[in-house]
């Protein structure tokens, strides 16, 4: 079902957007540098095709012959077509290499040349290049070019060019026509049915490679590369049989989605913890122009990109347009993470644009929650997975590379299919809570979700903002908590005391927060005497409204055990919302909420 969806989706791009994907037989690459021949051969230029500024300059995005995965002592013998590695086109040793190697893939190159044009006159610029190697003085000519020293430190792909035509000579209509043609007739292992497309063809021996971040650059998704894979007699790719045509068409689809360093996926790649998640539909749509801007970190030179993308999802049932109507449209999303020499599967969404629509707002209606005015409206997926991580110097709001690994697909799953979140997301906002003494926006509102999307038939759901009528006791003991540790504070500030080094939320969050009976008594001992002392320092007013909460929360507490000996995760996570709902209502009287 991916393959075949990946398959299609290529037929689309082909059929809509024919110069957006490589033909047959090509792939997408960077050449970073062009020699310039004359029809006989002689050398007449170096060309620079970089692009960028300084050191982000990078090769030129071009459609060249397709490569081959090259690994192995033997490596060498795998050159390119009229493109490679300054290794195999100049003959450039590199560090290891046996005496005599440079040579050999040098004359692999002309030799790969050759065994697509063994009458190299039939196109003028495949002759020219085999002429070019005729001559020992051309590469002598190449050498002294003020460009030589860049290719010796890039070690930038290479290709050629005739002087008074601007395209490569690999991009031929003569050399087109010779790749399409070995392509199609060339046997495999063997002529069987095709997995995916359901034709009889070649089947692929080895499948293009399609890398990822954080994989290796021959990773691929479907392989049977070594004997241990083999079974009933069958070798390699015959062991799940897939046409060569269905091949190219999946891998390049794939290719194209991800991107490349030097072009972007046309967003529709976002990187969610280490998962490379791809999202495409049958045709196109809206939702497919907005998912990357609706779940990714806002662009620097557009930061307010995300907001309008989700603006218009939640405009649409008003509007009555796509995406919320369009329940005939199929939707794709798939995440895939680095997994050595392979690629994993860490998701597969299949659906209607308008459910996909549907569960996306259903997202961010579990997450609305009261926040500061200068506090982003909308939670990224990166913002959320972050604040279950430890924070750094350099990530004060939660390292990247401390969040688990796994966790970025388990939530997008939970998204797509409207499912609960993953009980890892809920500990892990607890745990970082704990840790810090820090109940900041992103975890109060990651931590409202999932206790919705978990919550008992007789719990009652949390609010986006204070909820008095709540007589959860959990829900109550962190309003309670918080509000104990504002009297201490306005007890010990003063003009010539501004604060007290240490307040009670440093000292006793986290036993509150799990075993309130070891703490609260206390704190509520302690409670009068900070009220008299804020009062007789000036702060009567706040004084009195401290004790009219105090009050109100106590009053609604159950008249036994109002203080249990232990809460588990899901009670600390609401201990968590009712502290930080009590917060920002003492603070904010004039609220903002997410997504309006």
């Amino acid at each position: 079902m991916i393959l075949q969806s990946l398959a299609d989706y290529y037929e689309r791009k082909r059929q809509l957007e024919p110069h957006s994907v490589p033909p047959i037989g090509f792939e997408e690459n960077a050449i970073s540098f062009v020699v310039v021949l004359d029809p006989d051969g002689s050398f007449v230029n170096l060309e620079d095709w970089r692009e960028g500024e300084g050191k982000r300059k990078h090769g030129k995005s071009l459609f060249v012959p397709q490569s081959k995965d090259r690994t192995g002592t033997e490596s060498w013998k795998t050159a390119f077509l009229l493109w490679d590695h300054p290794r195999y086109a100049f003959g450039l040793p590199k560090e290891g290499d046996a005496r005599g190697t440079p040579a050999k893939r040098l004359e692999a190159f002309r030799q790969r040349i050759l065994e697509s044009f063994p009458n190299p006159k039939v196109d003028m610029g495949v002759n020219a290049v085999v002429r070019f190697y005729e001559k020992p003085e051309s590469l002598k000519r190449l050498r002294d070019t003020t460009l030589w020293p860049l290719i010796e430190l890039t070690n930038g792909n290479i290709s050629f060019r005739l002087r008074d035509l601007p395209e490569l000579i690999c991009q031929s209509p003569i050399v087109r026509e010779k790749i399409m043609r070995e392509f199609t007739e060339d046997p495999g292992i063997g002529v069987g049915q095709c997995l995916i497309t359901g034709q009889r063809a070649s089947i692929t021996e080895l499948h293009p490679a399609t890398s990822i971040q954080g994989s290796q650059a021959t990773a691929k998704i479907h392989s049977f590369n070594l004997p241990a894979f083999n079974s009933h007699g069958k070798i390699k790719g015959a062991n799940a049989p897939v046409g060569r045509p269905g091949a190219f068409a999946y891998t390049t689809a794939l290719n194209y989605l991800v991107g490349t360093r030097n072009r972007p996926s046309n967003k529709q790649c976002i990187l969610i913890g280490d998962a490379s998640t791809v999202f495409w539909a049958d045709e196109p749509t809206a939702l497919e122009e907005n998912f990357a801007d609706i779940f990714d970190e806002p662009r620097k030179d557009d930061p307010d990109r995300s907001t309008r993308a989700l603006k218009a999802l939640y405009e649409a049932p008003q509007r009555g347009v796509a995406p919320i109507e369009d329940k005939q449209t199929r939707f794709y999303v798939l995440g895939l993470g680095p997994n050595a020499a392979r690629i994993a599967i860490r998701f597969w969404y299949v659906g209607t644009v308008a459910d996909l629509a549907h569960n996306i707002q259903r997202h961010f209606d579990d997450l609305r929650l009261v926040h500061g005015e200068r506090e982003k409206p909308n939670l990224t997926l990166r913002s959320l997975l972050n604040a279950t991580a430890l924070g750094t110097v350099k990530y004060p709001n939660g390292d990247p590379d401390k969040v688990p690994p796994n966790l970025g697909g388990e939530v997008m799953r939970s998204i797509l299919e409207c499912l609960p979140y993953p009980a890892t997301l809920l500990q892990g906002a607890v745990r970082r809570i704990r840790a810090e003494q820090e109940v900041s926006y992103p975890r109060a509102a990651m931590v409202k979700a999932c206790l919705n999307r978990t919550r008992k038939i007789h719990e009652k759901e949390l609010t986006m903002s204070l909820d008095e009528d709540s007589t959860n006791v959990a829900y109550l003991l962190g309003r309670l908590f918080f509000v104990l540790e504002e009297a201490q504070w306005a007890a010990h500030s003063t003009k010539t005391n501004p604060g007290t080094n240490s307040t009670i939320r440093d000292r006793f969050y986290g036993a509150a927060s799990a075993t309130p009976i070891t703490v609260f008594p206390q704190l509520l001992r302690l409670y009068p005497h900070h009220i008299s002392k804020a009062a007789k320092s000036g702060r009567k007013g706040i004084a009195v409204r401290l004790e009219k909460l105090v009050d109100n929360i106590t009053g609604k507490l159950p008249a036994t055990n109002p203080f249990p000996s232990y809460m588990v995760i899901s009670e600390q996570g609401r201990f968590a919302v009712g502290y930080y709902h009590q917060r920002h209502e003492f603070f904010s009287p004039n609220q903002s909420v997410q997504g309006e």
